[in-house]
């Protein structure tokens, strides 16, 4: 390969297979550069899939004064909703109130607060949180979602799990989305216009000759190496991002990441009905309660430091306890450690701002332009998942002086496999699903549809009955939708199935699931 041959050199190369490196690839290729990306892992594999599952605003950031950030995530909140319905549906938020909520401590409006109202002794008032809904009703010019109502807890099914101290709430508008599939169908979508995308693929070396990037690459499985020329390196590691600038590119800066842990627990169903609950505690912080894959409840999140992004993140003893308690202190029933079954973590590598506290850290996201290496690297900092797409067109904001033949934004509407079906047509797909394919039962149907959206024909084929789909991993997986994952969705072992591509890991066993992999491994 020539170095001087513009054939063999990519426009860039893109480090890192988590949301923000699969949207920036799928946003860069749809507008006519060449791409290539490297996941050392699998897709999805650290933070962007162990998020808590929403598209939302972040209501309590409205408390640090991150105004642009709430409204940018609430425009994108509708604008993503209608773009993967299958991933992604509304739900409805019920955030309880009692007069000793708290602020954390060190927010800009608990400071303003004290100094105004000293009386309140760093207590939440209710027309502080009624002025933040309004502001987040109305921030991102809403369609779609329903608004905030207030609801009498004393009468209705949403007060009779909580303790009979609640009376009332405030009942708002939020999103969920699978995170993972999220990232698994950008990266398919960037591959389908033209990307390359390797997962189990390591960048063990870049080197800068002549104003062009030399990436070595090393395939995890065979141990082969190879070259990839680019113009420009894209570093979104996560939390590697700062590893990658130091010891990998190699460039002078004194930007950091600071690690921050998030961890969640999974309950059996804590209650009937299909809303949410925002949890306050009085250390000021929050937690969220969300029904969970029809028969759980998914408890979270943590804020804690995390030192070292080689140490997988678990779930501690103590975040657990902490969950735990800070939930049972809102309802009837208290739940202990013999309700959880499954919990994770992930670290969220937010820009080093200097906070005080992980809490207070910015969440938003912070993109970098270094130039001193000789060729440019475009680092990224932090960001949520709602606002992926966001970052994606900020990156080709800065990226676009070194591309005369970039092209214009593309990615706000454009379904992503899958989802080009209405907002509110899962129902209606369903059950022409059934339809076509009588073996299937209503629960099954549902989590394809929810899945694969109208792929899930394609999933399916030519199945006249079960038999059809081969063999029976357990819990309607078989072995025609494994083989989907694996061609379609870079899937290669169990753990990326059944608790990346989809959940099931929550219903399968753990011989079900060893029995998986033995199957991949000798297919």
């Amino acid at each position: 390969m020539s170095q001087h041959d513009p054939q063999n050199v990519l426009d860039l190369f893109v480090i890192g297979g988590g949301i923000n490196g699969c949207a920036i690839a799928r946003d860069a290729v749809g507008r006519g550069l060449s791409i290539e990306l490297a996941e050392m892992n699998d897709l999805a594999s650290a933070t962007s899939s162990a998020s808590t599952k929403l598209f939302h605003g972040g209501l309590r950031y409205l408390e640090y004064w991150e105004v642009r950030l709430v409204r940018e995530a609430l425009i994108e909140r509708e604008l993503l909703l209608k773009a993967m319905p299958h991933i992604s549906w509304p739900m409805r938020f019920v955030l309880p109130y009692h007069k000793d909520m708290r602020f954390e401590g060190d927010t800009p409006t608990s400071k303003l607060l004290s100094v105004v109202m000293p009386w309140m002794k760093g207590r939440r008032p209710a027309w502080l949180i009624r002025l933040g809904l309004f502001m987040y009703d109305h921030l991102g010019g809403r369609k779609i979602l329903p608004a905030t109502t207030s609801v009498n807890l004393s009468s209705g099914p949403e007060g009779a799990p909580l303790n009979d101290r609640f009376r009332k709430a405030y009942e708002y508008s939020d999103c969920w989305v699978e995170d993972s599939r999220l990232v698994a169908l950008s990266a398919r979508d960037a591959q389908a216009r033209g990307a390359t995308v390797n997962v189990r693929t390591k960048v063990i070396a870049v080197t800068q000759v002549d104003g062009i990037w030399h990436v070595t690459l090393a395939d995890q499985e065979t141990g082969t190496e190879r070259v990839v020329l680019a113009r420009m390196l894209i570093n979104a590691a996560g939390p590697w991002v700062e590893s990658i600038i130091q010891n990998t590119v190699r460039v002078n800066s004194a930007e950091g990441v600071r690690l921050v842990r998030g961890s969640h627990i999974v309950t059996r169903k804590l209650y009937e009905h299909d809303k949410c609950y925002l949890f306050q505690g009085e250390d000021g912080r929050v937690i969220f309660t969300i029904p969970y894959e029809t028969d759980f409840t998914l408890i979270g999140t943590t804020d804690a430091a995390h030192d070292d992004p080689e140490i997988k993140p678990s779930c501690t003893p103590e975040e657990e306890r902490y969950l735990l308690d800070f939930a049972s202190n809102y309802l009837k029933q208290p739940i202990s450690r013999d309700d959880i079954v499954w919990s994770y973590s992930g670290v969220r590598p937010l820009y080093d701002d200097g906070a005080s506290s992980a809490s207070a850290a910015t969440r938003d996201y912070v993109l970098t332009l270094n130039e001193g290496a000789g060729a440019p690297v475009l680092n990224v900092f932090g960001g949520k998942i709602t606002t992926h797409r966001k970052l994606a067109e900020s990156a080709m904001e800065k990226i676009e002086p070194f591309f005369a033949h970039l092209g214009a934004p593309w990615t706000a509407g454009v379904p992503l496999p899958g989802g080009d079906f209405p907002v509110d047509g899962v129902a209606a797909l369903t059950e022409r699903l059934m339809a076509q394919y009588a073996f299937l039962t209503a629960p099954w149907a549902k989590r394809l549809v929810k899945a694969y959206g109208t792929e899930a024909f394609d999933v399916l084929g030519d199945a006249n009955e079960v038999a059809d789909l081969g063999q029976d991993f357990g819990a309607t997986l078989t072995e025609r939708e494994v083989m989907w994952l694996v061609d379609h969705e870079f899937a290669r072992s169990a753990e990326d199935i059944v608790w990346r591509r989809s959940k099931l890991g929550l219903r399968l066993s753990a011989d079900e699931i060893a029995a998986l992999d033995d199957w991949l491994a000798n297919r």
